[in-house]
């Protein structure tokens, strides 16, 4: 039985590296209030949802240009905001003694 080959698709559309340009690094800075920066694209932000506050702490992708909240993250209450706030000093002690 012969084998089918695929045809080429004729269409313009994305048809691969060729149409492209270089890829332009944009400075990452937060774009709004209560938001700090971290590198590598990840970011802590205060946020309000449904009345309560939370400290979001969340990487982001870029996507057409501009950066979007990925999956990868977390968000903290008010609450275990202040607790991890409070082991802070154990934790960088912790950091010492084993790094």
């Amino acid at each position: 039985m012969p084998k089918r080959t695929k045809k080429a698709d004729s269409s313009d559309s994305d048809s691969g590296q060729e149409d492209r340009g270089p890829v332009k690094k944009q400075k990452i800075t937060p774009e709004e209030e209560n938001s700090w920066y971290l590198g590598n694209k990840r970011f802590v932000k205060l946020s309000e949802y449904k009345s309560k506050w939370y400290v979001n702490i969340r990487e982001f992708y870029e996507a057409n240009g501009e950066l979007k909240p990925g999956r990868r993250g977390m968000m903290l209450t008010m609450e275990q905001w202040q607790k991890l706030k409070g082991i802070v000093g154990e934790v960088d002690e912790a950091i010492k003694k084993n790094v």
